[in-house]
């Protein structure tokens, strides 16, 4: 991370999702890891201006198991389809919270959901090393790509724990690398904003799980971002569950 702060990690991040949330029809930009191909989830009932832009780098949503009457949180929501995809699943009974650090993405999530009709979805503004939701509040916690993007891992399992009810699930896509990358290729902030430089190793990822307190964590699929070089063969997307006891 060289000399940044959490601070200018956050900034980064914020300007960059900013940008995209504004000018561009994808949330990949140009390149990277995402892909409409990566949803085993079936999204062709959401509409293809969310579907387009709100692409992550897996589907959290398979692995959820999400059940009518369910609360979820999800970090870092972006455009909305996943908080959308976990709408229809948890259906009238249940609730979805979106939680962004971005305005410019609360805003088109928000037009997006009034747009569609989505009575069951909220979106708040906020960190999600510190969410603005009470404690014991959601049955599953999902996210896709956004935790490798925090400066402090630690503190978003933690807050995750304190916001998940006893038996709560914690159900994420995400990038992780086999190995330590490099002090050089960690203050590439221009990568780490682009979902790979603040990947940390998988083990290490799910030891600050079950150091939190979560149990049952484990990796349950795991593909290659690129071999293009000997940097991007260390990164991975996987797909990370746990729960809280």
């Amino acid at each position: 991370m060289s000399n940044a702060t959490a601070e200018d990690i956050h900034e980064a991040v914020k300007s960059r999702y900013g940008r995209l949330a504004e000018t561009s029809s994808s949330c990949c930009g140009d390149g990277g890891g995402c892909n409409a191909n990566l949803y085993e989830t079936d999204i062709n009932l959401i509409p293809s201006e969310v579907a387009e832009f709100s692409l992550g780098c897996g589907d959290p949503i398979s692995i959820a198991e999400l059940r009518p009457g369910e609360v979820v949180v999800d970090l870092g929501s972006g455009g909305g389809l996943d908080a959308f995809l976990s709408a229809q699943r948890v259906g009238e009974t249940g609730r979805v919270i979106g939680i962004d650090m971005t305005p410019a993405m609360i805003e088109r999530a928000t037009q997006a959901r009034d747009k569609q009709g989505f009575k069951n979805v909220e979106f708040r503004l906020g960190q999600i090393e510190h969410m603005p939701i009470e404690a014991n509040t959601a049955d599953v916690i999902i996210s896709n790509c956004v935790i490798n993007l925090a400066p402090d891992k630690k503190a978003v399992f933690k807050d995750a724990f304190r916001v998940l009810k006893s038996g709560g699930r914690f159900a994420v896509a995400d990038i992780v690398t086999e190995g330590e990358l490099t002090s050089d290729e960690r203050a590439n902030m221009d990568f780490w904003s682009e979902c790979l430089t603040g990947a940390i190793d998988v083990n290490v990822y799910l030891n600050a799980l079950r150091e939190v307190g979560f149990v049952d964590a484990q990796v349950t699929h795991k593909a290659a971002y690129s071999d293009n070089n000997d940097f991007t063969a260390k990164i991975f997307s996987a797909r990370i569950t746990a729960r809280k006891p």
